[in-house]
């Protein structure tokens, strides 16, 4: 029986929303970049690490590419930031487009947006090992703010919000294997709580300072200006 519109709009609506994010092999993006982009959180500092046994970009015949053109470094530039923050185009043009109308220096800006993503915040407190492990957390109702379950990786945290885990022996397990696990430094903007609920506070908006990523901002502005 055929599917009447509504149902078709529905079908796409959710092929849309699976397709919302990159599902497929993330070594692959950090060797594509050229840089470690810590995907797959500790095993990046493993010999383990795909990046370390294999530094070319993926594909073949790469010694036969020719030397990248300049809007080429640009657009790596981009391609690099969405990769590590785990964004789709659409979605990063709306944050450029806010930095963009903003005041101040836009490249700034839009590494600020994308530092205030919920799941970005997950990681650098070390509850997840990976943002990708963080946004999973957030999507199954493990992360709470201000005491309200979200379930949105992309909500934008504000100066003062309390981002704690969910008081429940699963949420709290999974946390604690995590910060066991984690080896890296918070954040200055980030300070975290010595409780029996880890629980982290954003003190400050996030500057181009602590910004993980090694990043040249105005190329990107530049290419997204065009």
């Amino acid at each position: 029986m055929p599917e009447s519109p509504k149902q078709e709009n529905l079908t796409a609506n959710l092929v849309f929303r699976n397709m919302a994010r990159y599902t497929g092999p993330v070594c692959r993006l950090c060797r594509r970049d050229g840089m470690k982009l810590f995907l797959k959180g500790n095993r990046c500092d493993t010999p383990k690490c795909a990046f370390e046994r294999r530094e070319a970009p993926p594909g073949q015949h790469v010694g036969r590419r020719s030397k990248p053109t300049d809007y080429g470094i640009h657009l790596r530039e981009k391609q690099k930031v969405k990769h590590c923050y785990g964004v789709l185009e659409r979605q990063f043009r709306r944050y450029f487009s806010h930095a963009e109308k903003s005041k101040g220096n836009t490249g700034d800006t839009l590494m600020s947006l994308l530092e205030r993503r919920l799941d970005n915040i997950v990681h650098r407190l070390g509850f997840g090992l990976s943002r990708n492990q963080a946004r999973q957390m957030i999507c199954h109702g493990h992360i709470t703010i201000n005491g309200h379950r979200v379930n949105v990786p992309s909500y934008e945290v504000r100066v003062g919000d309390v981002i704690r885990v969910k008081n429940r022996a699963k949420s709290l397990d999974m946390i604690r294997a995590s910060k066991a696990e984690v080896s890296r430094d918070i954040p200055d903007f980030l300070s975290v709580a010595e409780t029996d609920i880890p629980e982290g506070v954003m003190g400050r908006l996030p500057g181009a300072e602590d910004v993980s990523l090694p990043v040249r901002t105005q190329l990107i502005v530049e290419l997204c200006s065009r």
